[in-house]
């Protein structure tokens, strides 16, 4: 994959509700990557959930960050652990989810599901 320094892209701000757990879901319809090995487009739709610990995800600068990809040739299974990383690494939640529903190629549709969860956490209002 040719990783290029996009979670530089990705602001966050201060949780305005850390007293209590809460879930954030976040739906972008329009991803799109490259194959590595033909160099064709590859579409997904991205489902982020997660419950913020001390800070949540800017959108703008996360539909930044989404379309930085645009270009990047990467496998699936890559593409979905780096943004699933970088988002952690910025925000760093309670939980994070991020599942990539690739569209169909060569009559082949890709679903990756892929998680972090700070360890100490208990999910005490049951959001899972």
């Amino acid at each position: 994959m040719n990783k290029i320094n996009q979670n530089e892209i990705l602001e966050r701000f201060e949780n305005p509700q850390q007293k209590e757990d809460y879930t954030i879901n976040i739906t972008v319809p329009e991803f799109t990557c490259l194959c590595p090995k033909t160099g064709q487009p590859d579409f997904a739709t991205l489902y982020i959930k997660y419950i913020p610990k001390d800070f949540c995800l800017e959108l703008k600068s996360l539909k930044l960050y989404i379309v930085s990809f645009r270009n990047v040739g990467a496998f699936h299974e890559s593409v979905a652990n780096q943004i699933c990383n970088d988002l952690s690494k910025t925000i760093n939640p309670q939980l994070l989810t991020l599942k990539a529903q690739f569209n169909v190629r060569g009559g082949i549709h890709t679903s990756i599901k892929v998680q972090y969860r700070n360890k100490e956490w208990k999910d005490s209002n049951h959001l899972l």
